[in-house]
């Protein structure tokens, strides 16, 4: 088995501490679900998930200056105009990672009942799996962490 503490990567260059930064807290994964789900408004976000106003201002403020939801106006008959909040490709990139932690959530952290992913075109349930370039597999005691040259990954996360 392969030394895993021999990789030593600088935190600026750790793209999960990155990650967190910018995704990292409660309240702002479970936006992120909401706009998954569809739930695009404010109230709507705010009565799902019975988040103070402040708090949810200011993670939507921050997904949409790091342009995982776009603001876009709409108007309901005799009200103001208002924004909702519509993912971006690059904030529906993040739907794996949550999805994964959805699920490990579910197993190990849950004592309810947990929410199914099904694929629309046959049915079968969506799950998220380590699988290599080559469609294998992969198990975490099978991974070996080599250093990625940044100029081999994208800005969206692309090879």
């Amino acid at each position: 088995m392969p030394d895993r503490r021999a990789l030593r990567v600088p935190l600026d260059d750790c793209g999960l501490a990155r990650a967190v930064t910018v995704i990292g807290d409660r309240w702002t994964l479970l936006v992120l679900r909401e706009a998954h789900y569809g739930v695009t408004r404010f109230d709507e976000m705010r009565a799902d998930l019975d988040i103070p106003k402040a708090a949810l201002s200011s993670r939507l403020k921050g997904l949409v200056d790091e342009k995982l939801l776009e603001r876009r106006p709409y108007q309901e008959e005799g009200s103001r105009t208002r924004d909702e909040y519509v993912l971006t490709p690059k904030g529906r990139a993040l739907l794996p990672a949550l999805i994964a932690l959805m699920q490990w959530g579910d197993r190990y952290a849950s004592t309810g009942g947990a929410l199914r992913f099904h694929h629309a075109g046959c049915g079968g349930t969506v799950t998220a799996r380590l699988v290599c370039d080559c469609g294998h597999l992969a198990e975490p005691a099978d991974l070996v962490a080599t250093a990625a040259e940044h100029a081999d990954i994208a800005a969206d996360g692309s090879r």
